[in-house]
């Protein structure tokens, strides 16, 4: 596992450079130019400062892959994916990249709460490789242009994990320690169940509650039990997990689509395994992941697959949380044991 380590300066360079392009464009070019529809894909909306990003990306990787070739699956390119350097078979790729250059786009673009950039490094396998093979993560916080500090994580495998706060004006670098929340309790903290686009939110909401009531008990009169956040980047959910922000948070939408269906409502915009690349990160700080159904979190190494995500801050509450949001699923009978959907 340890051998994608010389992969890691590389990495954490192009993350840097992808920054920085991208902060420039929001400094530089009109923002409802950047959130021009760039290309409307089957499984997102491409704006047109994706393509920054993606063209940072291939840049960067480019130098990356003079020492080591690699195969590199992002969104916003081939689904296959592109092995570099250009012209190299994929089977002489020791290393397979999953990226999301942007993770966050939306609110980035309007200013609203930073995005991230994400990677995922596993050994390349071809089509066999899996989210769980991923033995090297990098997850970097794009910063509002207001904003002149930016987080930057990273973990092997086994390891631990290492982060650093960056100060884009100045270019100086301070260590930083983070840790999940230690509580048992949701009590005065946040949790979210994920309703980010209309089609079942009132099915989503009332999942929600029901664990809140379950957990907690009766509401009491003027008293908030718990608060929430829809925060529209997995990235930025899992980092709110490891940074003691958030306690638990379930992004469930892939189980939503029978109900959907029910309702002649198309299938919904859900999560990708891109988005997840990162999640080692998470998983070596001590946040507990699964899918919907409570098994092991993991999906294809592809950029189709509409994945279901559960986090819980740490082992005593995902034991009062997790059997009532299963609950809550079977109850409506959205039950799962693993809801990875391989669509490719």
């Amino acid at each position: 596992m340890s051998d994608a380590r010389p992969l890691l300066p590389g990495i954490l360079a192009l993350h840097d450079r992808i920054r920085a392009s991208v902060l420039e464009a929001f400094e530089t070019q009109d923002r409802d130019e950047l959130a021009g529809v760039a290309h409307d894909e089957e499984g997102d909306t491409i704006y047109a400062v994706d393509r920054v990003s993606e063209a940072a990306l291939v840049a960067g990787l480019a130098e990356v892959a003079r020492e080591e070739p690699l195969v590199l699956v992002a969104e916003g390119l081939p689904a296959e994916g592109l092995t570099l350097p250009g012209g190299t078979p994929d089977k002489e790729c020791r290393w397979r990249l999953l990226v999301d250059p942007i993770d966050g786009t939306r609110g980035l673009m309007y200013q609203k709460r930073p995005a991230w950039i994400l990677t995922g490094v596993a050994p390349n396998v071809g089509a066999k490789t899996r989210l769980r093979d991923i033995v090297l993560a990098v997850q970097t916080e794009i910063p509002l242009l207001k904003q002149h500090l930016s987080d930057q994580l990273w973990a092997v495998r086994g390891e631990g994990v290492q982060a650093q706060r960056v100060n884009r004006l100045t270019g100086s670098t301070t260590s930083l320690v983070l840790r999940p929340s230690q509580s048992p309790t949701l009590a005065h903290g946040f949790s979210s169940v994920s309703r980010f686009f209309p089609g079942a939110r009132d099915v989503l909401a009332a999942i929600d509650d029901e664990v809140v009531a379950e957990v907690m008990g009766p509401a009491v009169a003027g008293k908030a039990p718990c608060f929430e956040d829809q925060y529209v980047s997995t990235g930025g959910q899992l980092y709110e997990l490891m940074a003691g922000h958030d306690r638990f948070i379930a992004d469930i939408r892939p189980v939503m689509a029978p109900l959907l269906a029910a309702r002649g409502i198309a299938r919904p915009l859900c999560c990708h395994p891109y988005d997840l690349c990162s999640s080692l990160i998470a998983a070596e700080l001590g946040v507990r992941l699964t899918d919907a159904g409570g098994g092991e979190l993991d999906a294809p190494f592809d950029l189709d697959a509409d994945v279901s995500w559960v986090g819980y801050a740490n082992d005593r509450l995902r034991a009062r949380v997790e059997p009532a949001l299963l609950g809550a699923l079977a109850r409506r009978g959205l039950g799962v044991t693993s809801d990875a959907i391989d669509r490719g």
